[in-house]
């Protein structure tokens, strides 16, 4: 049996949330929601995430899981608000501690913050099965982007997050912390050997040449296709041309925020002395000097 499949398009984060459905039992899970977040202000809103919202009940959906792909660096999740208007269970994979970890220690968060993944109602571990209604459903560990990766395979629909774009637009960024080429490329190529009329559905499309907005494909158009990792292309190939790149590119700009509340389960940090919650951005440098 294979799902029903919605995506919803967040367009400042260029962010596709996929709805997954039962169609025997009108069971779902929601792949990677976002919360609406006008960096400049500090504002967050849940417009879109409530857009979400009203189509699953009009769909007359029972939402079982919000299932994570990793901890995002490129906007805030929004499963808490998702998961108080309509249930669910918050997963991601169990990788996420070690990106806990990290950030907790390079952006000192709070004493008795934890790095073992409790923020989160379960975690995947690679190869776990699980179920939507009567859907069958296998978690596959793809670290390479970040430690914590996963991928969700869905009946004949699998969910790659950051790990490919569509075939125009590569590949995932590996300079992020925990971030490995040679594992993105690995990861990539245990995809590859899933067959290849597999629907592929990616979490971002950033419609290189100004073309539309997409968000589906399939394995066997990334194989021939990808133009970073297509056939032939070998694992040295790959890991050259990923660190070229990666470093030609510019820091997200919502890292430092998303992180934080991300490694959280979509929850902010806890407020300060003043009631007020912040966000931290730690500075790299010193002033520079006038001349």
């Amino acid at each position: 049996m294979n799902p029903v499949i919605k995506s919803f398009l967040h367009a400042p984060s260029s962010t596709w949330t996929h709805l997954v459905i039962d169609p025997a039992t009108q069971a779902a899970a929601l792949i990677d929601p976002v919360l609406d977040f006008d960096y400049p202000s500090g504002a967050t809103a849940t417009d879109s995430a409530a857009g979400i919202i009203a189509g699953m009940r009009a769909l007359d959906v029972k939402l079982e899981w919000i299932l994570e792909t990793h901890a995002h660096a490129d906007h805030l999740s929004a499963a808490p608000q998702i998961r108080d208007s309509l249930g669910g269970r918050i997963a991601i994979g169990e990788g996420i501690r070690q990106v806990q970890a990290h950030f907790s220690t390079e952006l000192n968060f709070e004493a008795g913050f934890r790095s073992d993944g409790s923020q989160f109602d379960h975690l995947f571990k690679d190869g776990e099965r699980f179920h939507i209604g009567q859907l069958d459903a296998r978690v596959i560990a793809t670290p390479g982007h970040t430690r914590d990766s996963v991928s969700y395979l869905i009946g004949d629909a699998l969910f790659v997050g950051d790990t490919l774009f569509m075939p125009d637009g590569g590949t995932a960024r590996c300079d992020f912390p925990g971030g490995d080429a040679g594992l993105l490329y690995d990861s990539i190529h245990k995809l590859y050997e899933l067959p290849e009329d597999t629907r592929l559905f990616v979490c971002h499309d950033y419609a290189p040449g100004g073309r539309a907005h997409r968000c589906l494909s399939s394995i066997g158009e990334q194989r021939r296709g990808n133009i970073h990792i297509h056939e032939g292309i070998s694992r040295s190939q790959f890991i050259s041309m990923r660190g070229a790149r990666d470093r030609s590119l510019g820091m997200p700009a919502l890292l430092y925020p998303s992180v934080q509340v991300n490694v959280r389960g979509g929850e902010f940090p806890p407020a300060e002395s003043n009631g007020q919650v912040y966000l931290k951005v730690p500075l790299q440098a010193q002033p520079r000097q006038s001349a």
